[in-house]
């Protein structure tokens, strides 16, 4: 089976500002990468062969990256979508490009990449399963803000998007990341305007269970999203304690008597003083300068900050 990738990534990331105030959220660094290409690879590696990066018409930085730096440049197509409709909106940006089974998923969703290949292959296993939903159990004070499912014997029957918690199915919620067979398609036409304004995929899913469409869910232990600057703080130091990355020490220059102490990534055109303490669970971002004596410590430093001499920053994102 053929798999492509279709990826959400024309969000503002008005939660993340003013760090989205110089890139979009899928441009977001971890650890070097746009968030939005950490995805990617977790499903190339679950066999996905192209992808369709749904993107804002305004974000130059992720169609310059994804056309002449990132690895995965060969495999991707852009669409554009210039209003931010929902994600039933911009799945139907990208129908004329959809011709097998395809992947769905947010710009800022990451899970383990043994669930993207459970995942692909319960839906491999069933010639007739319309669809495939990633879903996790949450807690009471989250089932207003996610899409909630009810199950029997692990098939979805009912989805319902951000639901008061008395009128919820259940507690368990499908994160934004699906397989689909096609047939999906031919929904999100018939999608409402939802009462926020939007166009709701998963009323779509739901058109298509009504229809008598085979939908299953596969359970994730884990995940990590990227919502606020906490997040990306935590993301970062996630694989710098979790990742496969070797350690990443390539300052301009380090002044004498500072100490570098690990978990800790600096990246290229660095400058960082004297006397300093940078580390540990540290990601500074290319082109800093980091004044004398400063510390830093649980913390990002975001490219072309400017930490002044004698600043302590912990437990912050500096951009």
């Amino acid at each position: 089976m053929s798999l492509q990738g279709v990826i959400l990534a024309a969000g503002k990331g008005s939660r993340l500002h003013p760090i989205t105030t110089k890139r979009s959220k899928a441009m977001l660094p971890i650890l070097g990468q746009p968030i939005a290409e950490r995805v990617m690879e977790g499903l190339w590696d679950s066999g996905v062969e192209a992808f369709i990066l749904v993107v804002s018409p305004d974000d130059e930085d992720i169609v310059d990256y994804f056309t002449d730096e990132s690895p995965l440049r060969d495999h991707v197509t852009f669409v554009e979508q210039r209003e931010r409709k929902g994600m039933a909106h911009a799945l139907q940006k990208t129908v004329p490009h959809i011709q097998d089974t395809f992947v769905l998923s947010a710009c800022d969703n990451l899970v383990p990449r043994t669930h993207v290949g459970a995942l692909v292959s319960s839906h491999q296993a069933d010639s007739a399963r319309q669809a495939t939903l990633s879903l996790m159990q949450v807690s009471p004070d989250l089932i207003s803000r996610t899409g909630i499912v009810a199950l029997e014997d692990g098939w979805v029957t009912r989805i319902v998007e951000k639901p008061e918690p008395d009128e919820a199915p259940s507690d368990m919620a499908s994160l934004p990341l699906y397989i689909f067979e096609p047939h999906i398609l031919d929904y999100l036409s018939d999608v409402p305007l939802s009462r926020r304004g939007e166009y709701e995929l998963q009323d779509a899913i739901q058109m298509l269970i009504d229809q008598g469409g085979r939908v299953r869910g596969v359970l994730a232990d884990s995940r990590l999203t990227l919502t606020n600057a906490q997040d990306l703080l935590s993301i970062n130091q996630h694989y710098l304690l979790n990742g496969s990355e070797s350690p990443h020490l390539t300052p301009y220059t380090v002044g004498p008597n500072t100490q570098l102490i690990t978990p800790l990534r600096i990246e290229h055109g660095t400058t960082v003083g004297a006397d300093c303490v940078i580390g540990p669970d540290v990601y500074i971002e290319r082109d800093c300068t980091i004044g004398a004596n400063a510390t830093i410590q649980d913390a990002i430093v975001l490219r072309g900050a400017v930490v002044p001499s004698g600043s302590t920053i912990e437990g912050k994102v500096v951009s």
